[in-house]
């Protein structure tokens, strides 16, 4: 993903958190509408995901300014259209390993180390959820 002046990464985050800064940020420049061209990961098409979109849209809508969200999801089993896939194809077979199954951490510094990044300590949600 594109560096995006002003996030956070590695902060907790969600993605409706996401879409809502992004909006912030082109609205601010006098932007009308976001195209989001998805792969249909479960949170990208998630109730919640959906929900807020919609409610989004509508107080775009209703106010009469704002940015108004235009969700494009790919079809299914068309890797070829998502340019991240190669990435995550040569990254597994660096990382996998068929004989046995890895531990998480051993699994997390492994895939660090094909995509080149550190190691971070793993998040944790500091109340309880459901």
């Amino acid at each position: 993903m594109a560096e995006i002046r002003g996030w956070t990464p590695g902060k907790l985050h969600n993605p409706t958190q996401f879409l809502g800064y992004c909006c912030e940020r082109l609205e601010a420049r006098g932007k009308e509408a976001l195209l989001l061209i998805w792969d249909n990961a479960s949170w990208h098409k998630s109730r919640e995901v959906r929900g807020w979109i919609a409610a989004h849209n509508r107080e775009a809508k209703d106010g009469g300014c704002g940015v108004r969200i235009v969700a494009c999801l790919l079809p299914t089993k068309s890797p070829w259209l998502n340019a991240i896939e190669p990435k995550w194809i040569d990254g597994k077979r660096k990382v996998v390993e068929p004989e046995r199954l890895l531990g998480a951490y051993e699994l997390a510094d492994r895939v660090c180390g094909a995509f080149g990044c550190t190691h971070e300590p793993h998040l944790s949600i500091p109340q309880e959820v459901a």
